[in-house]
């Protein structure tokens, strides 16, 4: 299976590589798994910054109950139970992305090596 890596850094490579087995009926897949990573890595970002926002403020929860101010933490709990929500959408988002990009990856063909002669069956093989 080829990296997921090569397909940001240079998705060319891999269209000319399906072109090279002619198996060009697989090359919208290339394109389909970049917007899918794109959307995966957007979706994972936003999940992370997510986390680091809500243990910030579960901080505030604990010093504001500590002042005796617990309508003021009644608020920012809700805050948290919201992130949550948005938290465990984000993951089944997640977890479904990566089952995609992972059947694509499955079915584009892995690099050949540049020694190997191109042609279209065995008829053209190289004695």
């Amino acid at each position: 299976m080829i990296d997921i890596k090569l397909l940001r850094t240079d998705p060319d490579i891999v269209r000319e590589n399906i072109k090279k087995k002619f198996q060009d009926d697989k090359l919208p897949l290339v394109d389909e798994v970049i917007a899918l990573d794109k959307e995966y890595r957007e979706s994972k970002t936003r999940a992370e910054y997510l986390r680091s926002q809500r243990n910030k403020i579960s901080k505030q929860i604990g010093a504001l109950m500590g002042q005796g101010k617990k309508e003021e933490a009644e608020e920012v709990k809700k805050e948290v139970t919201s992130m949550a929500a948005e938290l465990e959408e984000l993951s089944a988002k997640e977890t479904e992305l990566s089952e995609k990009i992972d059947k694509i990856m499955r079915v584009i063909p892995n690099i050949i090596d540049p020694s190997v002669p191109i042609g279209k069956d065995d008829s053209e093989n190289v004695e």
